[in-house]
């Protein structure tokens, strides 16, 4: 698959598009100043405790407390605790030796959060799920910080590795590398990224991540909640850590700043591609050049359009996301099952790309086009799980119900991208009203009368075919040869197919436009 990132740096954040062989599949925008972003570490103060969800409210400095989940404390919450404390409260010059740390027992699945944070502790956590709507954000104690091959988590020595690595030769090979290499206190899951990767790249990512806590440790130092701790990457630095692979061909960026840093970034990830990074400066905006702007316009709002005339309705609600697939006017043979289960593999390949484009979250059911054999429902249940397979967002997905329906839950961290593709209308101007018909002519000869009263001559008039027609129509009998003999003087008029109905505008002997 052919990947490439576009990266267009505007006055109001940077965006980022990814597109897969051409097509767009994911839409980021990356604000100038991007407060509570996934993964961001905080150091919060607890300030109510609620026994009733068994849940936390904690001050992080957004307008809204955060939510703290039982479920999301992490075994080694005491641990969490007490070295968060020692860290805020340490004075030594380089800081304590966090391999030399002793944990605290691990805390039970079934307990209560009264037992773990009554007494309203200061505590370090992480963004789990950004501000959604009027929810503030959702946080989690289980601290993971994400490399190219790794994930680091504190607190703990366990080694994973990720199912995804179907061979279980290479599985334990990563296995025992990691336990050789890492360091007490450190647990670490190994990556699908890292399959086939040798011990000095695994090395070399870890020693960046264990660098990464020491500055953690080092900003605890004297802060004071609610203080942000660290920042996760920025969202072009983290895609290209989770997306970057041989299939990554191409990377554009039209800021200097960001080019260099990318180049700078990819120079120490992924030497060998750094050639893939180039500077865009032709003059046209970067996403009108490689067609992103179409697809934009093309791929949100209510109804979606596929090639084969098959059609999309997405709409949603408070609590899920409901699409409609709809096989609209063509079809590919007289079999009715044969068109049903052609047109509904269609809507998978493009709901699968809507759910990544949109970040479409939380209950998403799925109407397709109806069909009796069971094996042809299997088929299109296959092909989504096949489509889904790119998305890194967790989802989970059913097979079609006896209804024809098929529900997918999938990971909502952020809110969706919602671009709204309608124009205002330029005859309207978005009110749904437009001048009366009856005195378009009247205003148009009060024009002409001031126009010829000032001296201009050889006017032409551009108006919609439709009001052409009317100006034209018959002989002597049309407002043309009217004007003729009331003016003495001959006005043109042409026709113009991109103005609007009650549009009209007047050129002089030389074709300017005269301004009115």
């Amino acid at each position: 698959m052919n990947k490439e990132l576009i990266i267009n740096a505007a006055p109001t954040g940077v965006e980022i598009a990814l597109l897969e062989d051409k097509k767009l599949v994911e839409l980021h925008h990356e604000s100038g100043n991007p407060n509570f972003a996934v993964g961001d570490l905080y150091l919060g103060k607890v300030k109510k405790l609620i026994p009733g969800l068994n849940a936390a409210f904690v001050d992080v400095g957004f307008e809204k407390d955060a939510f703290l989940h039982y479920t999301d404390l992490s075994p080694y919450i005491r641990s969490i605790l007490k070295f968060t404390q020692q860290a805020v409260n340490d004075k030594s010059p380089e800081g304590f030796d966090f391999t030399k740390f002793k944990n605290e027992p691990e805390i039970v699945k079934t307990g209560k959060i009264t037992d773990v944070l009554g007494g309203k502790p200061n505590i370090l956590v992480q963004i789990l799920k950004e501000p959604i709507s009027s929810k503030g954000p959702r946080l989690s104690c289980e601290i993971s910080l994400p490399g190219r091959f790794i994930v680091l988590t504190p607190f703990n020595d366990i080694v994973a590795v990720s199912k995804k690595i179907h061979s279980s030769e290479e599985r334990k090979r990563l296995q025992k590398i990691v336990e050789a290499i890492k360091t007490p206190n450190f647990g670490v899951i190994v990556r699908t990224a890292a399959e086939g990767k040798k011990t000095a790249e695994l090395h070399e990512d870890l020693t960046t991540l264990v660098e990464t806590w020491k500055n953690i440790q080092a900003n605890l130092r004297g802060a004071q909640p609610p203080q942000k701790i660290l920042s996760e990457q920025t969202k072009t630095t983290s895609i290209l850590r989770d997306l970057l692979n041989e299939s990554f061909n191409r990377i554009v960026i039209n800021d200097k700043n960001i080019y260099s840093d990318t180049r700078a970034y990819i120079q120490k990830i992924a030497p060998e591609k750094q050639d893939i990074v180039t500077y865009y400066h032709n003059g046209a905006p970067i996403f009108d050049h490689f067609g992103i702007t179409r697809q934009v316009k093309a791929s949100f709002g209510k109804t979606v359009n596929l090639d084969s005339g098959v059609y999309l309705i997405i709409e949603a609600t408070e609590a899920l996301h409901v699409i409609d697939v709809n096989s609209g006017y063509k079809s590919s043979s007289n079999n009715q099952e044969q068109n049903a289960l052609a047109s509904n593999l269609e809507a998978a390949a493009e709901i699968a790309r809507q759910l990544r484009l949109r970040d479409l979250g939380g209950i998403i059911i799925i109407d397709f086009i109806d069909m009796k054999l069971p094996e042809n429902k299997k088929v299109v249940y296959e092909a989504m799980e096949r489509f889904m397979a790119q998305d890194r967002a967790k989802h989970t997905i059913l097979p079609i119900s006896k209804f024809g329906l098929m529900q997918i839950t999938r990971q909502r961290v952020k809110p969706e991208v919602t671009i709204s593709v309608a124009e205002d209308c330029p005859a309207c101007k978005g009110t749904g009203k437009i001048g009366a018909s009856v005195l378009i002519i009247d205003d148009i000869e009060k024009n002409l009368h001031y126009l010829i009263n000032h001296q201009h001559k050889g006017l032409t008039i551009r108006v919609h075919p439709i009001l052409f027609a009317f100006l034209t129509k018959g002989f002597l009998k049309s407002k043309q040869w009217k004007w003729y003999f009331q003016f003495k003087k001959w006005i043109r008029i042409k026709a113009d197919t991109n103005y609007h109905l009650t549009e009209y505008r007047f050129f002089d002997a030389s074709d300017e436009e005269i301004k009115l």
